[in-house]
């Protein structure tokens, strides 16, 4: 099965994955708008960077739930 088709099966099936992918989506936005900010106050700078650790720990969670389904199919197949 294919990235994208177990992202999307995912997303249909498991609440965890879905709220974590809602969440790291989120994230990502925010962290958008402040780079596309010219300058940013050293609070905003903070901000950022907690942000995309907050992005990353999403983001590794999301593969986490990716590779225990991978290892679920696997063990069906």
């Amino acid at each position: 099965m294919k990235e994208e088709e177990l992202i999307k099966r995912l997303l249909e099936e498991n609440e965890e994955f879905r709220r974590i992918k809602e969440e790291h989506t989120w994230f990502h936005r925010k962290v958008e708008e402040l780079d596309k900010k010219s300058f940013l106050a050293p609070a905003e700078s903070l901000n950022r960077e907690e942000l995309k650790k907050k992005k990353l720990i999403l983001k590794d969670r999301m593969e986490e739930i990716l590779a225990e389904y991978r290892r679920q199919l696997g063990e069906k197949g």
